[in-house]
């Protein structure tokens, strides 16, 4: 076998196409069997556009008139499948005429695959977006559930150790007659106004570094010194309290549904733990909080804010502790001169 047809059977094994143009009118000079495999016998005097419609004539000219070179990638129709072909156009002359050498080689393959990687990326990126907002969306669950230096410790261990927390003070709201509205209420609407009031809660709480525990049903729970320490926990929380009263008073004076909320406030020490591996609840348990809850529910009154000893004490000057039922304090805020209360 000669040494030009092992060299046209290796071009034709590996799927290169070679020829020859006549770059008067880009008529085809030869065809490799490549070519013929691809297309068939061409019929005579055949052209450049004929079989590579997608190439663009134009700027195949001005390459081969500016640098002699022109590379360029095309796909058509084979059959029943889109073929692409890397294309490499070189300028020689022969016998005073201007000719081009082609060379095609067969990147069908390569383009797929290329295709099947964008399509993993595509796929990848989509799925990563999706990770994301999903773990944004569980994040924003979490501190939902517990303060975000709880979560953090949650995140990096992925345990909450139990730490007694002291002195603290905690709030715990509830409502006068909630069962009449709930049940005389449409379900929506009581579920509607009930966040409505709970946000304003948070938000009011929020500004003085109070941090909302739960709310639950009707009965809304913050803390002020957990897990942040805090020297003004008893006054973060009697001005969230006095503030929460002032938000639902004149509220109810421009809604139909009035909301009476019975509030009491307790200082002591607490437990801070999250209490439920499977639903990852962050909850305070201890003395200060059953005081509290005590409080609440044997002596609270609609509109009033009941408090312990212990809170009462940690009262400055801009509120008043009057003695109520037992060893309870009716917290109420001091009224400047002239009527007006401090703000």
């Amino acid at each position: 076998m000669s040494i030009e047809a092992i060299n046209e059977q290796l071009l034709r094994a590996i799927g290169v196409g070679v020829a020859l143009l006549n770059l008067d009118d880009f008529s085809f000079m030869f065809l490799n069997d490549t070519f013929a495999e691809w297309f068939g016998e061409p019929e005579a005097n055949a052209r450049i556009g004929d079989l590579f419609p997608g190439l663009e004539i134009d700027a195949m000219k001005k390459g081969l008139v500016e640098s002699a070179r022109y590379t360029t990638e095309t796909s058509f129709k084979l059959r029943r499948r889109t073929m692409s072909v890397a294309m490499d156009f070189s300028r020689t002359s022969d016998a005073g005429r201007a000719i081009a050498v082609l060379v095609c080689q067969n990147i069908t393959r390569i383009k797929e695959l290329e295709s099947m990687i964008d399509s993993y990326s595509m796929m990848v990126e989509r799925n990563t977006r999706e990770l994301k907002r999903e773990k944004e969306q569980v994040e924003k669950l979490l501190l939902n559930m517990m303060p975000r230096s709880v979560y953090e410790e949650y995140k990096t261990f992925g345990v909450v150790t139990p730490r007694l927390y002291g002195p603290v003070s905690v709030m715990t709201i509830d409502f006068a007659d909630f069962d009449r509205l709930a049940a005389t209420l449409e379900p929506a609407v009581v579920a509607s106004e009930l966040g409505d009031i709970f946000g304003a809660f948070d938000l009011i709480g929020e500004q003085f570094g109070c941090e909302r525990i739960k709310g639950i049903g009707d009965i809304h729970f913050s803390v002020a010194g957990v897990p942040d320490p805090s020297d003004n926990h008893v006054l973060a929380i009697a001005s969230t309290a006095v503030r929460v009263l002032r938000y639902l008073a004149q509220r109810n004076e421009s809604h139909p549904n009035k909301w009476q909320a019975r509030i009491a406030c307790a200082t002591g020490t607490v437990i801070g733990s999250v209490v439920s591996a499977r639903r990852h609840v962050y909850d305070v348990f201890g003395p200060a909080v059953s005081t509290a809850r005590r409080l609440r529910n044997e002596f609270g009154e609609p509109m009033t804010i009941l408090a312990d000893a212990n809170f009462a004490a940690g009262l400055d000057d801009r509120f008043v502790a009057t003695p109520a039922h037992g060893k309870a304090f009716r917290i109420t805020e001091r009224q400047a001169a002239g009527g007006g209360g401090h703000g």
